[in-house]
């Protein structure tokens, strides 16, 4: 895989179990990249394993007076300097290849687990551990990747000095063989102190980035409410944090370099001069000790890619370990889902699709085909969740946050969602949950979502009730943007009011027009006026069409075709609006926000509770 071929077509099915098995799993996908590497490695390095032999058999040559011998060496060391640059030039292209492409590849494996999870992931993992997982973990992991083929050829080179020196100067090179194990290992015992201030680190700078993130997005709210300082003493704090670590973290990796360069340089020195005593007591030629003398000083630098590969796997182990986590992730939850999953049926591929009423089996929730439902839940939480429950993104098995679903999966025309391909389910269920994102762009970008082609753009803006966030986004467009689908749309939607926001965000599902469009809270920010208009252009444009809208708000209920009261994480009621308002005290009590006192009051009616009132007094 070349970078030009980027994205992977397929990224490939991830090896999820554990940390060291994503990593093993990622070096097989690399293998004629890895031995690419290795191939021009093995040049490089051999170009430095020659280079002390040139050099030693040159000063031979000159102290000898031998001139045929002094030309053998500079062509000898003219071949190793070639070698040594053109094996370095294309060490250093295919090594980064390597990194990239298996950067690449954990990137894609990870949208393709978040476009596969959606909002249910972040339940599960932190989004700011998401996040780091995708950057920073991404590129420790491609960091690892990339030295192996490295540390490999290095291996090879001392190996091959080693060999050398054994045979060129059998004294020196016991000494060297000795010594060069405990300089390849001298780090090692640092190494697990050093990652683990580098987590520390690392955590403590997600929960700034976090908290950092947080505040700019409730900026608006926070000036609204003079939080500012707070929040700023907050982030004060907490990069103070950040910073301590980072010196803690730096403070071992100086000790780690130092020791890299203290037993090399001791090393060096006692081979200087245990061969210059040898030399004196004639045991060595000079060029001999010119040689050894090289070999050692050049076989620091391979030396250094074996500390690199230690440094790399002690990083790109717990990060592997996080991605291993994220990806290992499934849509549904081992147990009762695959119970349910027996009895509700599945969709091959290349069967049609499903079609009929959206069935909850864990709350008795049904929305019948073609009508628009309105579900009222006392506790919005609870909303959200069943909203994504009837999305296919069942909770975990056995319940999540007192969620009695268990796992069971939701069903469409009887069919259960979560054994749909996963493109089927997302083109036939769309779930616009109460704080939808806007990403920046063109309107018309914004608008360039998978769709039947039913709905055009402009219906759906004039269903949403948006002429003036249309109005809103041209005088924010710079001179000569005359059509609105043209004027840009800024990070998240920043310059526009919640209510403006909300209402792009409900025309763009509705211009999606799926076969079930599932709206949690979708006027939550909206004046009552506006929210009467957006309720009677749902109703008009998703005609025929199956739509549940998670409310209480009175305007959208009267609009519904069938609305179900769910307490307890089951069915409580059902009915119209006026219905429910009538005969369900619990309806009452979440749509009109009565008191415990009115809902008494209601209960007893005006004579009975005069009575009572009548009777407290008399005793007391």
């Amino acid at each position: 895989m070349q970078i030009s071929d980027l994205p992977y077509p397929d990224p490939g099915v991830p090896d999820a179990r554990s940390g060291p098995r994503f990593l093993l799993w990622l070096g097989r996908g690399q293998l004629g990249g890895q031995a690419r590497s290795l191939c021009w490695g093995l040049v490089h390095f051999g170009g430095i394993a020659g280079l002390p032999y040139s050099v030693g058999s040159g000063v031979g040559a000159v102290v000898e007076r031998d001139g045929a011998g002094l030309l053998r060496a500079g062509a000898l060391l003219l071949l190793t300097g070639v070698a040594i640059s053109v094996g370095d030039a294309m060490l250093h292209r295919t090594a980064v290849t390597n990194w990239i492409t298996a950067a690449a590849r954990v990137q894609q494996l990870l949208a393709r687990k978040t476009a596969e999870l959606g909002s249910a992931l972040t339940r599960r993992v932190a989004a700011g551990e998401v996040v780091a997982v995708s950057t920073g973990d991404v590129e420790k992991i491609g960091w690892f990747v990339e030295a192996v083929s490295r540390f490999l050829a290095a291996a090879c080179a001392i190996v091959a000095i080693c060999v050398g020196l054994l045979f060129l100067a059998p004294s020196i090179g016991v000494v060297v063989a000795v010594g060069v194990p405990v300089l390849a290992l001298s780090v090692l015992p640092l190494l697990p102190h050093a990652t683990r201030r580098a987590d520390v680190q690392r955590d403590k700078a997600g929960k700034a980035t976090e908290l950092a993130s947080d505040t700019v997005a409730g900026l608006r709210v926070l000036r609204g409410i003079g939080g500012e300082e707070l929040f700023l003493g907050r982030y004060r704090e907490a990069s103070q944090q950040v910073r301590a670590a980072a010196v803690r973290s730096a403070g071992m990796w100086a000790l780690i370099a130092a020791v890299q360069v203290l037993l090399p340089g001791v090393l060096l020195v006692t081979v200087v001069w245990y061969g210059a005593s040898l030399v004196q007591e004639g045991r060595l030629e000079v060029g001999e000790l010119v040689a050894a003398f090289s070999a050692v000083a050049t076989m620091l630098y391979p030396l250094r890619s074996v500390e690199e590969i230690a440094m790399a796997y002690s990083f790109s182990r717990p990060s592997a370990q996080r991605a291993a986590r994220v990806l290992s992730l499934t849509r549904t939850g081992p147990g009762p889902a695959d119970a349910g999953r027996e009895g509700a049926g599945r969709q091959g591929e290349g069967s049609p699709d499903p079609v009929g009423d959206l069935h909850d089996p864990a709350t008795g929730l049904v929305a019948p085909a073609g009508r628009l439902t309105a579900v009222v839940c006392g506790d919005p939480d609870a909303a959200g969740r069943l909203a994504e429950r009837l999305g296919g993104h069942p909770a975990d098995a056995g319940g999540e946050d007192g969620d009695a679903s268990g796992g069971v999966p939701v069903l469409l025309g009887g069919v259960a969602l979560d054994g749909l391909p996963l493109d089927t389910a997302r083109r036939l269920v769309l779930v616009q949950d109460k704080d939808p994102v806007l990403l920046s762009g063109t309107l018309r970008e914004l608008f360039d979502v998978p769709s039947s082609g039913k709905v055009e753009p402009s219906a759906a803006l004039a269903a949403a009730h948006c002429g003036d966030v249309l109005d809103a986004l041209l005088q924010a467009a710079p001179d000569g943007v005359d059509d609105p689908m043209d004027a840009r749309i800024t990070e998240r939607g920043r310059s526009l009011s919640g209510g403006q926001r909300q209402r792009l965000a409900l025309a763009r599902s509705l211009a999606a027009d799926p076969e079930v469009l599932v709206l949690d809270e979708p006027t939550s920010a909206v004046d009552s006026h506006t929210e009467a208009r957006v309720a009677e252009g749902i109703a008009a444009l998703r005609a025929g069409r199956t739509t549940v809208v998670l409310a209480s708000s009175p305007l959208l209920l009267d609009r519904a075709d069938h609305v179900v009261l769910v307490d307890g994480g089951t069915v409580a009621a059902a009915g119209t609006h006026r219905e429910l308002l009538r005969r369900e005290p619990r309806y009452r009590a979440v749509v009109t926000r009565e008191t415990e006192e009115e809902q008494r009051v209601a209960r007893l009616g005006p004579a009975r509770l005069g009575n009572e009132l009548t009777g407290i007094e008399e005793s007391a």
